[in-house]
């Protein structure tokens, strides 16, 4: 990466005034300071994490397939009488209605 000289960081500053405008460039500048300080926080403490777990890691659990999906089971329609004279699901037969 080729360095940076003065005019280059002159350039860069005055396209960000024109972009940002005098009035929101420190809010800007402040909202970025926030974020890296939230950002370098999180950062330390994701690895005081990992220093950490290695003493207080337990036996691995075996590691189990996952089941496979299966289709849900199809009810079986409830058979209808070839019979005559045969009630089907508890009604009377057809004809015996009268």
């Amino acid at each position: 990466m080729p360095n940076l000289g003065t005019t280059e960081i002159i350039i860069i500053a005055l396209v960000v005034l024109v972009l940002f405008g005098s009035k929101k460039l420190p809010d800007a500048a402040r909202s970025f300071g926030r974020s890296l300080r939230i950002f370098k926080a999180e950062t330390k403490g994701l690895r005081d994490d990992d220093h950490q777990a290695p003493a207080t890691h337990q036996a691995p659990a075996t590691h189990q397939a996952p089941l496979p999906i299966e289709a849900p089971a199809q009810v079986a329609a409830p058979a209808q009488s070839a019979q005559p004279g045969v009630a089907v699901n508890g009604s009377a037969p057809a004809a015996d209605r009268h």
